[in-house]
């Protein structure tokens, strides 16, 4: 490609640490390797909507490889739901033209699920479109992490380190909720990691009964404390009934009104159910005698600094990106392989999910040294 190629790039879904990162790997290739233009659109597909962006330059991406979050700022719209006061509306046709007034050669999309649904209707417009792989969940199919992952788990890991010392010297069960809807893999790392004595993810549907059992066996066998970490996509087995067959009407509907319908049932449903983790806590409290109490980690989980691994990965994804495009490859996502990349197309990735397999070595592994699943 020639040397006066323009380029954007942006940042959408939740926010995760090493954006910042990828940008800078993207931009320093861009920029500094093959000379090109960069263009960064403000607060992802909404300023890509409204053609708000700034130049990248060096200056710009200068200093910016430790900062958590991202310089762009994000946001979780849709591009072919775009919020408007008359409701929502497909801006598809908006961003082509705006691609076109501003003389790009590509789009660089880093975000999670949502951004590559994005991404690939962008692609499917005939835009030259790459995507960087994020998310503190690991839940992104074809590729073996996504930066934010690595960050996110050590975050869980050390408040599951910093509980244990509460729940010993007061002799109770602490619940620790950590993010992940519908992949349990945060969870399951940092529970590992952590020490956990139950771990439960959205993959394996937990029996309260189950969890009091293991917790009652260790008071037998004199430990006075039990520290669970639960993912908040985690539900018993009667919550996973109600929610998958929720989830199952909004895919049978045959219209729009029935879907709207399905869609506001199965929003009740996740309300009813946002709760579980402290209505867990007091039915363990019940069924063992112990005090029990909740922490939620939140939005700490994603936030501030990002490791070195998150610095690593995004760097050499984003590098990775910046050659893709040199070479006029474009549609695809740009995946982890080992300590490699590998570019996969976008119509394998948008609209999957990598949830963690029951078989998986990390779940063998619990089993094999005594944690609780709850199944």
């Amino acid at each position: 490609m020639a040397s006066a190629t323009r380029i954007g790039i942006l940042t959408a879904g939740g926010d995760s640490p090493g954006l910042n990162a990828a940008i800078r790997g993207f931009g320093k290739t861009a920029v500094g390797h093959y000379g090109w233009e960069l263009l960064g659109f403000r607060d992802g597909i909404t300023g890509l909507v409204s053609d708000r962006h700034v130049p990248l330059d060096g200056k710009a991406l200068s200093g910016i490889l430790t900062i958590g979050g991202t310089i762009l700022g994000t946001s979780r719209d849709k591009v072919h739901k775009f919020p408007t006061e008359d409701g929502p509306v497909d801006m598809v046709p908006t961003v082509v033209e705006n691609y076109e007034r501003e003389k790009l050669e590509g789009l660089v999309l880093l975000g999670g699920g949502g951004t590559a649904k994005n991404a690939k209707r962008l692609m499917d417009a005939g835009l030259n479109i790459l995507h960087l792989p994020k998310t503190i969940d690991n839940d992104i199919a074809m590729t073996d992490t996504s930066f934010g992952f690595a960050t996110a788990m050590e975050i869980a890991t050390e408040a599951l380190d910093r509980v244990h010392s509460t729940a010993h010297s007061h002799h109770r069960i602490i619940l620790t909720e950590i993010m992940g809807h519908n992949a349990g893999w945060l969870t399951l790392g940092a529970g590992l990691a952590g020490g956990a004595d139950v771990i439960l993810i959205p993959e394996l549907p937990y029996s309260v009964e189950k969890v009091a059992e293991r917790i009652q066996a260790r008071l037998d066998r004199g430990s006075s404390f039990s520290v669970v970490a639960v993912a908040e996509g985690a539900r018993d087995i009667d919550d996973t009934a109600d929610y998958q067959a929720a989830r199952l009407l909004v895919k049978s509907a045959k219209n729009a009104e029935a879907e709207r319908a399905a869609r506001a049932h199965l929003a009740s449903v996740e309300d009813a159910q946002r709760e579980h983790t402290f209505r867990l806590a007091r039915e363990l409290e019940a069924a063992t005698g112990l005090e029990s109490r909740v922490t939620i980690l939140g939005y700490v989980q994603r936030g501030g600094t990002p490791c070195a691994a998150d610095r690593l990965l995004a760097t050499r994804i984003g590098a990775a990106a910046a050659d893709l495009a040199a070479d006029g490859q474009f549609g695809y996502m740009v995946a982890a392989r080992g300590e490699g990349t590998e570019p996969v197309p976008l119509s394998e990735v948008a609209g999957k999910v990598k949830t963690v397999p029951t078989d998986h070595e990390w779940v063998t592994a619990a089993r094999k040294i005594g944690v609780g699943l709850g199944d």
